[in-house]
């Protein structure tokens, strides 16, 4: 390893908040701006947020949706028109009092989310059965005054995707529901490589003003679980408060059914956790701003970096090519592309060319191989597919390894203290034992899965009838 680049950064296994701070700016992700738990995208990390953000957007309109936008200010009173909605989110409202040096009459919230926007617009165009379903989309920021704030897991500002949509009844917005979230599921396992649990969030952890919330969990590295993902029924509750009704086929007035769902700049947090080493990030060749760099070795040799260039001419075809033909020594670019996490690094010098071949370096295991020139394009191709595969893989083993079963409270502390990562456990379905299990373990209930497994008939807090299995784990 080159002297010097790798070493500023924590070694994860010492203290990982410090690994994941050091690898954020280190890889040129973030910069942090003069307001605090604010980040500012730097170029790199923007580019792996467009395309997650075009890989999401094109699943989200072949599913029927359109994109609008909507307004960043939402005025009290309109706030106030949703209880439980507004209750959840009080804490995190960030409130514009002045306009210039005048005070405003009202109060304006600066979005948390767009739920009451979308409601107010909505019942302005949905009059008939013949207008619905309504499937909206918004890319936009949203505030939330975060107390504890790291870079992409929890900011005050963030960017996100969030859906909204209206339907004829309960059918087919729970439909909508499920629909989005195994949308979220196959980003993220197909993309980003990341494997996910799905299932319910509890009464206490839905989604404030939902009826019921769907999630995807997933793992880091530490054994901490990250929401990567939700999806929310919220039934009729916001059209009711809001006044959407469409006239039937029989002429009587409804109220319409509502969906809700985000996924946010946090899912490159969990690509960081996840896939990340102790040389940097890791990142999918799925969404990698770049798939191969190309470092000429010797380039001051004739013909060298005429060669190079050639070859990032042919192979732009087959992959997103970058070149860096700086006059920075070849191992600081050997540091800097692992750091970036960039799959794969093509050397070629003069024996190289002699040779009619190139040195090609896989990010996710280091192995370095030779390839003749007539076989590359292939043998890119190949490898940037195993990669994909193999950081999938890795990330399923790891979870594997961290998940375990907890019959009793002791087990479940022990399990959680020695052990960490996912926790099956049965519940009673009581709040009660949900916050006793926080409050003495700092574990909170992740989901409870679609696919239900029965591990014992005693809730592993209380002892009495259990009523469904749970994952549990701390959690980011």
């Amino acid at each position: 390893m080159g002297k010097g680049f790798v070493q500023e950064v924590t070694a994860m296994e010492d203290d990982f908040a410090q690994w994941y701070t050091d690898v954020v700016k280190k890889a040129d992700l973030v910069d942090y701006s003069s307001v605090r738990g604010s980040m500012i995208i730097r170029p790199y990390g923007y580019a792996i947020w467009e395309n997650i953000k075009n890989e999401l957007d094109h699943r989200i309109k072949e599913t029927g949706h359109e994109n609008v936008y909507m307004p960043l200010f939402i005025p009290e009173s309109m706030l106030q028109r949703e209880k439980d909605h507004i209750e959840g989110f009080a804490p995190e409202v960030a409130w514009v009092t002045h306009g210039g040096d005048e005070e405003l009459t009202e109060r304006l919230c600066v979005r948390p989310t767009s739920e009451i926007l979308f409601c107010e617009h909505y019942k302005n165009i949905i009059h008939s059965y013949r207008d619905l379903p309504k499937l909206y989309n918004q890319w936009a920021n949203v505030v939330r005054w975060e107390k504890t704030t790291r870079p992409f897991l929890r900011t005050l500002e963030f960017l996100w995707q969030e859906g909204h949509t209206c339907h004829v009844d309960a059918e087919d917005a729970k439909e909508e529901t499920t629909r989005m979230l195994n949308v979220y599921a196959d980003l993220c396992e197909n993309i980003l490589a990341i494997p996910v649990l799905k299932g319910q969030k509890t009464e206490k952890e839905k989604f404030a003003g939902a009826d019921f919330t769907y999630t995807i969990e997933s793992l880091m590295h530490d054994g901490k679980a990250l929401q990567s993902g939700t999806s929310h029924y919220l039934g009729d509750g916001f059209a009711r408060a809001f006044g959407i009704q469409y006239s039937d086929q029989n002429g009587e007035q409804q109220f319409v059914h509502q969906t809700s769902w985000g996924l946010t700049t946090r899912i490159i947090g969990a690509m960081i956790m996840v896939h990340g080493d102790n040389r940097g990030l890791v990142i999918p060749p799925k969404i990698a701003p770049t798939q191969l760099m190309i470092v000429p070795i010797a380039q001051h040799k004739e013909g060298v970096l005429d060669f190079a260039y050639d070859l990032k001419e042919k192979l732009s075809s087959i992959a997103r090519v970058g070149i860096d033909a700086s006059d920075k020594k070849p191992g600081w670019k050997f540091n800097e592309y692992e750091m970036k996490g960039i799959p794969l690094r093509l050397e070629v010098g003069p024996k190289d060319i002699e040779k009619e071949q190139v040195v090609l370096v896989r990010r996710d295991t280091g192995e370095k191989v030779f390839i003749p020139l007539n076989e590359l394009d292939t043998t890119i191709t190949k490898l940037l597919a195993e990669i994909q595969n193999n950081l999938y893989r890795k990330a399923v083993k790891l979870r594997e390894k961290r998940t375990s079963v907890a019959l009793s409270f002791e087990e479940f502390e022990d399990k959680l203290e020695n052990h960490g990562g996912f926790i099956k456990a049965m519940w009673c379905g009581e709040t009660s034992c949900e916050e006793q299990i926080k409050e003495k373990t700092s574990a909170t209930s992740r989901c409870i899965p679609f696919e239900q497994e029965s591990l014992s008939d005693q809730c592993v807090c209380c002892g009495e009838k259990a009523k469904e299995m749970v994952y549990w784990a701390k959690a980011y």
